[in-house]
């Protein structure tokens, strides 16, 4: 289930009624899904996509998409760093992104218009919506890892750009330590 961290009121909610009724309330769309099957770690995009064939054709019904795609990243992924980098930073899409996390852990840190910065640990079973022009950036945890989540988008979101990319100086701690994060306290020095 996900952790949510408000580091300026130093407060974490871990309960899930509590973390979606408050990402609700800055437009956030969080959900649990239960797997429908137990599937094997070296399951198949097919294998994937078929499993949770029904749920990601409500979601594509309720927000309007047309894709779905399954992504597998994992500290062996060709080119981690270069995409990692890409999305680190505070940036917005053209497009909701849409993740539903099937293995492994990462990292959102959404910057509403009105409220504080909140950092979201996002591990197997989570769904999370952040909406189009929503201020975010994206991060792994330390074990670089977050396996096989279908990607629900517009038109394909690795080929989007970017829309806005920003430096935020905040003081934002992650939950879970990226693996290129530092602490704005050592980033300065």
């Amino acid at each position: 289930m996900a952790v949510l961290r408000i580091p300026d009121e130093n407060r974490s909610l871990r309960e899930h009624g509590e973390v979606r009724d408050y990402l609700a309330g800055i437009g956030i769309n969080y959900e649990r899904w239960e797997s429908p099957v137990n599937l094997p770690a070296d399951a198949s995009a097919d294998q994937v996509l078929s499993a949770y064939g029904e749920q990601i054709e409500k979601l594509k019904r309720q927000g309007g998409y047309v894709t779905a795609d399954v992504i597998d990243v994992n500290s062996d992924t060709p080119g981690l760093d270069a995409m990692l980098a890409k999305f680190s930073i505070e940036h917005t899409h053209d497009e909701d992104e849409v993740r539903y996390i099937v293995a492994g852990r990462g990292l959102f840190h959404i910057h509403p218009s009105q409220g504080p910065v909140v950092a979201i640990e996002v591990e197997a079973g989570d769904l999370i919506r952040v909406p189009r022009g929503t201020l975010h950036w994206f991060d792994l945890c330390g074990d670089r890892r977050i396996s096989r989540y279908p990607a629900v988008s517009g038109q394909g979101w690795l080929d989007a750009p970017l829309t806005r990319a920003v430096a935020w100086t905040g003081t934002t701690k992650p939950v879970c330590w990226g693996p290129r994060y530092i602490p704005p306290q050592t980033a300065a020095k």
